[in-house]
């Protein structure tokens, strides 16, 4: 983690379903009530005049605010505890030696498949922790 606070794994993962259990769903404003909106089940920002959502009026969706926002001690955290970090080739692998109990790597998506072949047989030899290498 950071030099500040050394939590254990366990902690952290119990912190983030802690903070994912208290979170609402945010979904967008009227999603069930049209098909085309349906298929878009995220938040968007409601913008009418009169919106309850937007006018945070009891009995309707909590609207997306800065107060949800989960606790600087696991933002960023992957579920296992350990800082991600996106390798794009072999050498960014390497740059990380030092730090591979803390880390666990993603390879990024625009990475083709034979570097990412690359970068798993390194990341394994390394003994690095790699979330998205199947």
């Amino acid at each position: 983690m950071n030099g500040k606070t050394s939590l254990s794994r366990k902690k952290i993962y119990k912190m983030k379903l802690k903070h994912k259990a208290l979170l609402p769903k945010f979904l967008r404003y009227d999603w069930d009530k049209y098909f085309r909106l349906e298929r878009q089940e995220r938040w968007r920002r409601t913008r009418g005049q009169d919106n309850k959502t937007r006018l945070r009026i009891k009995g309707f969706p909590k609207p997306v605010m800065v107060g949800f926002r989960s606790p600087k001690l696991i933002r960023y955290l992957h579920p296992t505890g350990l800082r991600e970090v996106i390798v794009n080739n072999v050498y960014e692998v390497e740059e990380l030696k030092e730090s591979k109990d803390r880390v666990i790597l993603r390879i990024s998506g625009k990475v083709g498949l034979k570097k990412r072949l690359e970068i798993i047989s390194k990341a394994k030899e390394l003994g690095f922790r790699v979330a998205n290498g199947e």
